[in-house]
């Protein structure tokens, strides 16, 4: 059975290397990148892909109208954030103050002087382990400890530790993925990572929360 999936473009984000991993894993289905509030809520599954400012991506969600849609979308349907895809989801933001949708409880930190002052550099980019928190249906397929790619400043702090479902170390660990009921979200960008991103990209196509 054919499904419809959105990815949300709200002027920021890998749209065209997101749609282009999502269509690899899914030939024939329709991916569209829209901005269309109303394409995002008859889809049936959304994804939201990241990069940029946490200022710039809230404000936006407000400007175009999207913000509405994408709430509703990680309430109801299979939901995929991927890294501001991530972070947007808690309640604040150390980047500019800025508040988040509040879906989730938690704030979002910056990689501080702790980092630095162990010689990591910031952002932290590049490739990463990640250590699996849970046994989630995403996981299928990737051993625990694979390696994904990475490009942040940031990273989530849930106030419940039962919403993490992936770890990484840079520095002191953080929590790289996260899962509730219908969301997943990670930091990395499984876009970018190869082949286990391409799997966790197909598993998320098949998840039926």
């Amino acid at each position: 059975m054919s499904q419809r999936i959105a990815i949300v473009d709200y002027g920021m984000g890998n749209l065209r290397s997101v749609r282009n991993a999502l269509v690899h894993v899914l030939p024939g289905e329709a991916v569209d990148v829209t901005s269309d509030p109303v394409v995002v809520a008859r889809a049936d599954r959304v994804v939201f892909p990241g990069q940029g400012a946490m200022p710039d991506c809230m404000r936006s969600l407000r400007e175009s109208g999207l913000g509405e849609a994408v709430e509703g979308a990680a309430r109801t349907k299979p939901f995929l954030g991927l890294c501001i895809g991530l972070q947007m989801l808690f309640e604040r933001s150390e980047e500019g103050d800025t508040p988040g949708l509040g879906l989730l409880t938690g704030t979002v930190r910056a990689f501080g002087a702790e980092a630095r002052a162990a010689g990591l550099k910031v952002p932290h980019m590049g490739w990463n382990n990640v250590g699996q928190a849970s046994g989630h249906e995403l996981w299928k397929g990737i051993d625990d400890g694979t390696r994904f790619y990475f490009v942040h400043s940031y990273y989530c702090q849930p106030r419940d530790s039962a919403l993490s479902a992936g770890t990484t170390r840079y520095g002191s660990g953080f929590t790289s993925a996260i899962a509730r009921d219908n969301i997943f979200a990670t930091q990395f960008h499984p876009e970018k990572s190869g082949v286990a991103g391409l799997t966790l990209l197909r598993n998320f196509a098949s998840w039926n929360p």
